[in-house]
């Protein structure tokens, strides 16, 4: 082994002296540390917590809430096209003309059309 050095052997000096200043008077029974019981981080680390549930909650409500039906219901026809309309009086006397087709009747001949031609 080597000799200590000149610092080496005053600070091993200084530390001997300080030590020797203490005895067990000077040294307190343990106690637990005392202070918020809730350190910033833990309480921020709940409230980011608590603030995504709280954003998945709405996201999903607004989901189930905002959206549009699967597919529109069809508007039910006017009547039943498989019934004939129900007759509520005969008219005593025709006044109609003979050539005028019925409402209810398809026409017995299709109307001429006219069919341009070219010069």
């Amino acid at each position: 082994m080597s000799t200590p050095s000149p610092i080496e052997e005053r600070l091993r000096a200084a530390l001997d002296a300080r030590a020797r200043l203490i005895d067990a008077r000077d040294l307190s029974p343990y106690q637990p540390p005392t202070g918020p019981a809730w350190g910033t981080r833990r309480i921020r680390r709940v409230v980011s917590a608590v603030a995504v549930t709280v954003a998945a909650a709405a996201a999903v409500a607004f989901l189930l809430l905002s959206g549009s039906p699967e597919r529109p219901q069809p508007a039910p026809p006017a009547r039943d096209p498989r019934t004939s309309p129900p007759t509520t009086s005969v008219p005593s006397s025709n006044t109609a003309p003979p050539n005028r087709p019925s409402p209810t009747s398809p026409p017995a001949t299709p109307p001429p059309t006219s069919v341009p031609t070219r010069r």
